[in-house]
């Protein structure tokens, strides 16, 4: 039976129907699992930015602790300064002038220190 020019175009119109059909039926599949791996992923992000406004805070925490630490240390510091700076100028300055007469006594002491030891251990 011979088909007519009509029937011929709406049999290729029916297949290029369902074959289109078919294509969306799979893309809307797709979209679907697409969709489920987006969410799950999206659900990952929360917990990860949960975690980072946590760690976020713990390194707040830690550079405030260590500012005060820095803090005290300069303190410190200045306080040592202040020290070395006070036993220079109170201890040390006024005794050099009687450094050369220290010295000369100080190397005889020595001297006569090395001496016994010597004769102590030559003598065993």
């Amino acid at each position: 039976m011979p088909q007519t020019l009509n029937q011929a175009l709406l049999l290729i119109v029916m297949i290029a129907a369902v074959v289109a059909i078919v294509y969306l039926v799979r893309l809307f599949a797709q979209l679907r699992r697409t969709a489920a791996e987006g969410e799950k992923a999206l659900a990952e992000f929360g917990e990860l930015a949960r975690q980072l406004k946590e760690l976020d805070l713990l390194v707040k925490q830690q550079v405030e602790e260590l500012g005060l630490t820095i803090t005290a240390s300069k303190k410190a510091a200045v306080n040592v300064a202040e020290a070395s700076s006070l036993i220079t100028a109170k201890f040390f300055q006024p005794s050099l002038k009687f450094l050369p007469l220290i010295l000369p006594v100080a190397r005889f002491v020595w001297r006569q220190f090395g001496k016994r030891k010597k004769e102590r251990d030559h003598g065993k």
